[in-house]
């Protein structure tokens, strides 16, 4: 993938995983966190594939 799509698909686990966070579900909340650290991770792996010219 190249870095718009890594970073296309960070804002959207963040986004989702932000909505879950605002749960009544202890377990859904918790979801939500591990979700919007996965989006996080995707946006600087694009911007890691931006600096490197989609290299790896």
């Amino acid at each position: 993938m190249g870095e718009f799509t890594d970073k296309a698909k960070g804002t959207a686990k963040e986004i989702i995983g932000e909505a879950k966070q605002h749960s009544n579900n202890p377990e859904t909340r918790a979801e939500g966190t591990a979700q919007k650290l996965e989006g996080k991770a995707d946006k600087v792996k694009g911007s890691i594939k931006g600096a490197l010219g989609d290299k790896i």
